[in-house]
C-alpha cells in the first residue's frame, strides 16, 4: 500500500488551470524528484500535499484513505512536512531551540515552568548522530553552513516523526560540499523509512538520491520514471517540451 497517493489532482484559481489531473503515488522511504521548468506546478503540487491549497478536483490518500486538509497543520498531523528553502530558522537561537522551536519541553510546577535546556541538547545531539551529522546542539545558527542549516532544519522533521518530507530546492544556493551533506541527509530519511518529494532544478542531485523522477510541464505529469531508466538528457527533453511525455 503506497503512504500517499494522488488521484487526478487539479487545482484551479479562477481562470487559471495551475494543475490538471495529476496522479502520483509515494511509498515509504522512497525519494522522488519533482522536476519541471518555472511555472510548471511544482510548487503548487506540493503546496497541495501540504495543506496550503484545498484541491480544486481529485482526491488523496494516506495509507489507503482519503485525507481532506484544510491548512497546513492538518498536513502535519498525518506526518507531511515541509523544509522550504528559506528553512524559516532563528539566526540568534542555537540548534537544540531551533529543532524544538514551538515544542520545547518545560519542567516545573503550575505557572513557573522554565525550558528544559539539558532535553533540548540531548535530544537534538542524538537526531543530528541519526542523520550523521556534524551540526553540534549548542551552536548558534548564525555561525552556521548551508550544510549545517539543512540538517537543523530536516531534524526539525525527525523530531515530529515525520513520514513524508517535501524538500523545496534545499541545494540551491550552496558549495559543493555542503550539497554533497545534505544529499547524504536525504539517503539517511529515506533509509529510516521517510519518504522525501525532492524539488530542485539540479540534474545531479535529484539522480543521485531519487528512486524516482517525476516530470511536470504546464501544470501535467509528463514523465514517472525509475531514474535507473532515465537520464539527464531525457528529462531536460521532458521540461522544455521536446519530448512529449514518458
Amino acid at each position: 500500500m503506497s503512504l500517499l497517493e494522488l488521484k487526478g489532482i487539479s487545482k484551479h484559481f479562477g481562470a487559471i488551470h495551475a494543475l490538471t489531473d495529476v496522479t502520483l503515488s509515494l511509498e515509504s522511504g522512497q525519494v522522488v524528484g519533482l522536476m519541471g521548468d518555472n511555472g510548471a506546478g511544482k510548487s503548487t503540487l506540493a503546496k497541495v500535499i501540504a495543506g496550503n491549497f484545498p484541491p480544486s478536483h481529485g482526491e488523496m490518500l494516506i495509507d489507503g484513505k482519503p485525507v481532506h486538509f484544510s491548512k497546513p497543520v492538518d498536513a502535519r498531523a498525518r506526518g507531511i512536512e515541509v523544509v522550504y528553502q528559506e528553512l524559516a530558522l532563528c539566526d540568534n537561537l542555537t540548534a537544540a531551540a531551533n529543532v524544538f522551536l514551538g515544542r520545547e519541553p518545560r519542567f516545573g510546577f503550575g505557572p513557573l515552568r522554565i525550558l528544559d535546556h539539558a532535553t533540548m541538547y540531548r535530544r537534538a545531539g542524538e537526531l543530528f548522530k541519526e542523520l550523521k551529522s556534524e551540526t553540534r546542539p549548542r551552536d548558534l545558527v548564525r555561525q552556521m553552513s548551508g550544510g549545517q542549516r539543512q540538517a537543523v532544519a530536516i531534524a526539525r522533521t525527525r523530531l515530529s516523526e515525520a513520514r513524508l518530507v517535501i524538500m523545496d530546492e534545499p541545494t540551491a544556493a550552496i558549495s559543493v560540499r555542503q550539497v554533497v551533506q545534505v544529499l547524504d541527509l536525504i539517503k539517511r530519511l529515506s533509509e529510516h523509512g521517510v519518504a522525501v518529494i525532492l524539488i530542485s532544478h539540479r540534474m545531479p542531485d535529484v539522480f543521485d538520491v531519487a528512486h524516482r523522477v517525476v516530470v511536470m510541464r504546464r501544470g501535467r505529469k509528463v514523465a514517472d520514471k525509475k531514474t535507473e531508466t532515465s537520464s539527464p538528457e531525457e528529462v531536460t527533453g521532458l521540461i522544455t517540451g521536446a519530448i512529449a511525455a514518458a
